[in-house]
């Protein structure tokens, strides 16, 4: 509802309305409130309560670019360092992707692509690094699955995923980096879909 513009920039989610809305009490509510904040798409303020907080399209593009430069980084370190398991893992999720796509099952793709980005920032053996892009990821991960949604966006996705495992195979670490950050990076179509989709932050 907030990335669909029900929820103006800046207006306050009342909880009690919300919870007699969805029909649930106020515990579980909170809880989806907590993951909002740590999305970044709310924001809990003391003694005031949780305020919509849209990124502005600026704010966006260069959380998306920094997000592309860490996996870019993950993805040339893991060609080094990838396992043969590692390898047979993202082939799978990719497996599971093609299915999702022959689903239509957007959500299902997006679950099995998350465990596919999962899986390459953890064979890049720096923790660190690892734990800074799960934490962007997060950020980022209601506009990741939003831009999804547009049409063709799916398969693209798809041969993408398969160009990225063949870099990490060939042990190419130049075309892996460079396959993983035109994957992440948000560009013409996907950040066109972004923005109309984030109305009251356009404008």
């Amino acid at each position: 509802m907030i990335l669909e513009g029900t929820f103006a920039d800046g207006q306050r989610l009342d909880e009690v309305q919300l919870a007699e809305q969805f029909n649930v009490s106020r515990t579980p509510l909170r809880e989806a409130l907590q993951r909002l904040t740590l999305s970044g798409l709310v924001e809990q303020i003391p003694r005031r309560g949780v305020f919509v907080r849209q990124p502005g399209p600026v704010e966006l593009v260069e959380m998306f670019e920094v997000m592309a430069e860490l996996e870019a980084v993950c993805a040339r370190l893991a060609a080094n360092r990838i396992t043969d398991q590692a390898l047979a893992d993202l082939k799978q999720a990719n497996v599971n992707c093609q299915r999702a796509i022959d689903a239509q099952d957007t959500d299902g793709y997006y679950r099995e692509n998350e465990r596919f980005h999962a899986i390459v920032y953890h064979q890049s053996g720096n923790s660190f690094l690892e734990r800074e892009s799960k934490r962007l990821h997060r950020r980022l991960t209601p506009f990741r699955r939003l831009q999804l949604r547009l049409r063709g966006r799916l398969r693209q996705s798809m041969s993408e995923h398969e160009a990225i495992v063949a870099a990490l195979e060939q042990g190419d670490a130049v075309k892996a980096s460079d396959e993983m950050r035109a994957h992440v990076a948000v560009q013409g179509e996907k950040f066109h879909l972004l923005m109309s989709s984030l109305k009251s932050a356009a404008e």
